[in-house]
């Protein structure tokens, strides 16, 4: 009998690959769009592996909308993620598959995460707070200490005005005050990051920085933090401030815990080279115009030379000369398990963004279609869940050749597998 060898060769080789087709995702985002403030439009895009799976995640999982004005995202642990939702005042518990399981109302006003898996730390700009002793009032801003077994708000206590990022190192909270409404309030502006005691709330000591409105969220690398102070969009100019976290630690004076930076640090993120990846936008309302850097910054180098170096006008392959294409660039990040590179264009702020996407060594990918003001990024564990849109098997529509390897523009003719299944290519696929 004569034997089809080919034939044969490509019925094994597909039995082979099917585990590769069907396995777990390696690219999972989700992304806070803020949408605008007072409209209750804010959504969750969930992308997974080249395509945005859902722009709003939350509501097709949950059948509700998810609120006002996002402003941060952050992994408490493999089955918990936290959302800070600051014009509903609410901050929202969801599990891996994007199910609501608790939410507290405790933090009206709130800003930014930070958590040790224990609890959830939440910034506020707020003035009152409830927690399980009773409501806590505040003239100035504060932060809140969430129990993360009954959700329930069991501590707060008061910062600076207005208080922005929060960023966690051995056991103590590193808290950024802006005194962001110095504009429209009888206060001036802030300039000091607050150190607290985690497990008591104990203020440690406030650091001067000599930078107005430490504004946005802290990315972290080891005992670095970088702060981004925004100015007041008139005289005083946008700066960087990097802060050594153990120098505050160990009792070193103010000007010795950080460095100051003449660039702006307006969205930022930590590489998994341990730099930071800085896009500045700095803007006057004297010219009514936006001007940019576009930065990697290489913290210890910067504090060991007094900030003579580490600072280089650079990132992998395109992600510079692609970003500076953006209408408005609005978030960076870094997936810190595979290393692909992130960023967002809010475009005119009032209409659907873009995300965009590098490899690792900075080869742009694509771009997509989100939602507005795309700004918040977290990356989830490969293989830590099956996620979905509404809870159902995911069905993997991509292409793949019979390598295994995936196939973005397949040729007519040609033999491919996608559902675990091998097809041929027409004309009309």
């Amino acid at each position: 009998m004569k034997i089809n060898i080919r034939k044969y060769i490509l019925s094994f080789s597909v039995a082979v690959l099917m585990p590769f087709v069907s396995a777990v995702a390696e690219e999972r985002i989700l992304l806070l769009n803020e949408g605008l403030w007072q409209t209750d439009n804010g959504r969750l895009t969930y992308f997974e592996d080249g395509r945005i799976v859902s722009n709003q995640w939350f509501r097709d999982v949950n059948g509700m909308k998810l609120g006002d004005t996002p402003n941060d995202i952050i992994q408490v642990n493999d089955d918990l993620v936290a959302i800070a939702l600051n014009w509903s005042n609410i901050v929202q518990f969801i599990d891996r598959d994007g199910k609501a399981v608790a939410a507290t109302e405790d933090v009206p006003n709130n800003r930014r995460l930070a958590t040790d898996g224990e609890y959830l730390y939440v910034t506020s700009y707020g003035h009152e707070c409830g927690t399980v002793s009773g409501t806590k009032t505040f003239t100035k801003g504060f932060v809140a200490k969430i129990d993360l077994k009954s959700f329930k708000t069991v501590d707060a206590v008061e910062v600076g005005y207005e208080p922005e990022g929060i960023a966690l190192y051995k056991g103590h909270l590193f808290v950024a005050n802006t005194g962001g409404y110095a504009f429209q309030e009888n206060h001036e502006y802030e300039k000091t990051v607050t150190v607290l005691d985690a497990s008591t709330l104990a203020r440690v000591r406030d650091i001067d920085t000599n930078q107005i409105n430490l504004y946005g969220k802290l990315s972290q690398s080891g005992q670095y933090l970088i702060v981004g102070s925004q100015g007041d969009d008139y005289e005083i100019q946008p700066t960087t401030v990097i802060l050594d976290c153990e120098a505050a630690l160990s009792g070193k004076s103010d000007e010795e815990c950080f460095e100051v930076l003449e660039y702006a640090a307006t969205n930022t993120c930590t590489a998994t080279d341990g730099r930071f990846y800085a896009v500045g936008s700095r803007f006057s309302f004297i010219t009514g115009d936006y001007t940019f850097n576009y930065l990697s910054i290489d913290p210890g180098e910067v504090i060991a030379t007094d900030g003579k170096r580490g600072v280089y006008e650079e990132m992998p392959g395109t992600v510079i000369s692609d970003l500076k294409t953006m209408t408005m660039p609005y978030g960076i990040y870094v997936n810190p398990y595979t290393g692909y590179i992130y960023a967002t264009d809010a475009g005119s702020f009032a209409t659907a963004g873009t995300l965009w996407q590098w490899t690792p060594e900075g080869k742009f990918v694509d771009k997509y279609r989100v939602y507005i003001n795309p700004a918040h990024f977290l990356a989830l564990k490969p293989g830590s869940g099956n996620i979905n849109p509404i809870g159902a098997e995911k069905k993997d529509d991509h292409i793949y050749d019979l390598h295994g390897n995936r196939v973005k523009v397949p040729e007519s003719g040609e033999l491919y597998i996608r559902g675990g299944k091998k097809f041929i290519l027409t004309n009309r696929e």
